[in-house]
């Protein structure tokens, strides 16, 4: 090996720009048009109904369906598609239809649990809760278009959309909301209950279905109007510790749902009656009703739940980005071959069906304004980190003039979103991140794989017995997947408070805001008996409501308080001779302390940084 003997010329130290305003002139002198969606011209459209290439091109198929073997199966890596690169059709297809499936389970979950049984629920007949669903699906496949297009707003610099494969669905950020609304509701006597054999039965509420949606029509004006605002002045007054233990109250109140299913049910039987038409699950004459918390209940939800385990082991990428389909087909098959479906769905619904097809009396239920708009902040606040994911997946940049457009463009329409679903009879949506997952893997960011996964979903939801196929298994297989899915919700909150420095200061606020928001999560209404009022003044009542509904809330409960003390406790930083050691932890060594005080001044010196702007 030939030896050095002279120095390597310097090389300039690179120079990154921090601020994405610097450097620029004017607004407009920076050009965007090209971040919007294009008709294809008759020549392209030629080229790929036309050709083989245009259909199969050169891609290796094998990729997608090879299973996975741990210690045989060599890695390959895929080419990657871009924004606007050229993908074959049939590649497009199996793409979009990957999309499709791994959106499923999160856009049905929230139609099945509004629409089921008990104290929470709507408690809807087989036919509305089946049109439910596939209004979901059409809903998410039409409004995933005006994401992934993109218009520009006319005469402005504002856009409508991201432009890139991001695509909406129903969010389980408002799920809780209408839980405790209609609990709420319930009890204040706006939906009726009935007594048979010494159970309450909760009857059908269409009308608390509308006022929950006429109530989130009037709250998504506030993240329309927020979309304005610079992304960055966003993530400032709701910073990571605020969101990140929001986030994660949500996914515990929803596990509990989610484990409630997987016992058996929700509705009445799930309180272990000694007598009536509830002592099974979910009531006594079904088929192969049990106990709530049988054996045979929780074995079904475990064959969904270790299927999706087994699929990530061992299953192909195509698998892999389905798994939870997968699981809910091996469990679906189980119950149908033990007897354990129940038809009556599959009967009730048509074979097709549209939107607006079954509606609801609109109205507003003041009480659930405030937590509303909590859910709708926290659902912007979120879509940032969704859309910058789905920028650096795409391999775009996640600054400058750019990106901040597609930030606000994406949420804008994902007010515009919360404003159209309601009008379509359902809940809001917003941006989905798991989507991200499975172009980093599959390194397709093509939107046209994007607006194939529209058609499947709109094609899913028009199909009525689609739908109705998640209607006729047993609540313990949705169960298995639901519980799954929220598990996944709430290692998103553990993601996000991941990333702050874990000073004492952020200790308190966690942990404070976890108190009453994880304390009311895992008891339900210990926070609603504070406030009795039974006289006749309608404003008074109202304001009992809307505070019982927040208390009831556990995450709203979180994020308030975690925005007070956020803004509130002084900012102090380490010092450089006082690193941050866990006491309850290994006891360091000199080279670990030494390595812990650099990282300490490195974590002070920015924190000084962003208080003296230099």
């Amino acid at each position: 090996m030939t030896e050095i003997t002279h120095q390597p010329e310097a090389v300039a130290s690179p120079v990154f720009i921090l601020d994405p305003q610097a450097n620029r002139s004017k607004e407009g002198d920076i050009d965007l048009s090209h971040t919007v969606q294009k008709l294809p011209t008759w020549q392209t459209v030629q080229q790929s109904l036309g050709t083989r290439s245009g259909w199969f091109g050169d891609y290796d198929y094998g990729f997608l369906c090879m299973p996975t073997l741990p210690g045989f199966t060599v890695p390959r890596i895929p080419p990657f598609f871009g924004l606007r690169d050229k993908l074959p059709l049939l590649l497009a297809i199996i793409m979009g239809l990957q999309h499709s499936l791994a959106m499923i389970a999160g856009i049905v979950t929230p139609a099945l649990i509004m629409s089921g049984s008990g104290k929470n629920a709507l408690n809807f007949s087989p036919a509305m809760r089946t049109q439910m669903i596939s209004t979901s699906l059409i809903t998410s496949g039409l409004l995933s278009l005006v994401q992934i297009t993109r218009f520009r707003l006319f005469g402005t610099k504002y856009y409508l959309g991201t432009g890139l494969l991001s695509v909406v669905g129903t969010s389980f950020i408002f799920l809780p909301v209408l839980q405790s609304s209609v609990s709420n509701m319930y009890d204040s006597g706006f939906c009726q209950t009935s007594q048979v054999g010494g159970s309450t039965v909760y009857e059908s509420c269409p009308e608390a279905w509308g006022a929950f949606l006429g109530t989130c029509m009037v709250c998504s004006l506030l993240p329309v109007l927020l979309s304005f605002l610079p992304p960055r002045v966003l993530k400032r007054v709701f910073p990571p510790i605020v969101t990140g233990v929001t986030v994660l109250l949500i996914g515990v109140h929803l596990v509990a749902s989610g484990m409630t299913q997987w016992g058996g049910g929700s509705g009445p039987c799930n309180t272990n009656p000694t007598t009536g038409p509830f002592v099974d699950c979910p009531s006594v004459g079904a088929p192969m009703a049990a106990p709530w918390g049988s054996a045979q209940w929780l074995g079904l939800g475990s064959s969904v739940f270790f299927t999706i385990i087994f699929v990530e082991f061992f299953g192909s990428p195509f698998m892999k980005n389905a798994q939870v389909v997968i699981g809910l087909l091996v469990g679906m098959i189980i119950a149908w071959t033990c007897g354990y479906t129940d038809s009556t769905s599959m009967h009730a619904s048509p074979v097709v069906t549209f939107l607006w097809t079954t509606t609801y009396k609109l109205s507003i239920y003041p009480p659930a304004i405030i937590p509303l708009l909590i859910s709708y902040t926290l659902a912007m606040v979120e879509s940032i980190g969704d859309i910058t994911a789905s920028c650096e997946v795409s391999q775009l940049s996640v600054e400058g003039r750019e990106f901040e457009s597609r930030l606000q463009g994406g949420i804008l329409a994902d007010g515009i979103s919360g404003m159209l679903a309601p009008l379509c009879m359902n809940s809001p949506m917003s941006c989905y991140a798991q989507n991200n997952g499975i172009i980093s893997l599959t390194r397709c960011a093509n939107t046209m794989a994007g607006y194939m996964c529209c058609l499947f979903l709109v094609l899913m939801g028009i199909f009525a017995k689609f739908g109705a196929l998640f209607l006729m298994m047993p609540d313990a297989i949705l169960g298995g997947m639901t519980t799954f899915l929220f598990a996944n919700v709430i290692v998103s909150g553990f993601r996000i408070l991941s990333f702050l420095a874990w000073t004492r200061r952020e200790r308190f606020i966690v942990a404070a805001a976890m108190t009453l928001g994880m304390g009311t999560s895992l008891v339900p209404g210990v926070l609603t008996h504070m406030f009795n009022y039974h006289g006749s003044n309608a404003f008074v009542s109202s304001l009992i409501n809307s505070a019982n509904i927040v208390l009831d809330t556990g995450f709203a409960l979180g994020a308030i308080i975690a925005c007070i003390l956020n803004a509130l406790l002084p900012n102090t930083p380490p010092m450089a001779a006082e690193p941050i050691i866990d006491r309850h932890g290994p006891v360091p060594s000199n080279k670990d302390i030494e390595h812990m005080q650099v990282e300490a001044q490195s974590i002070h010196e920015s924190m000084l940084e962003d208080k003296y702007g230099h």
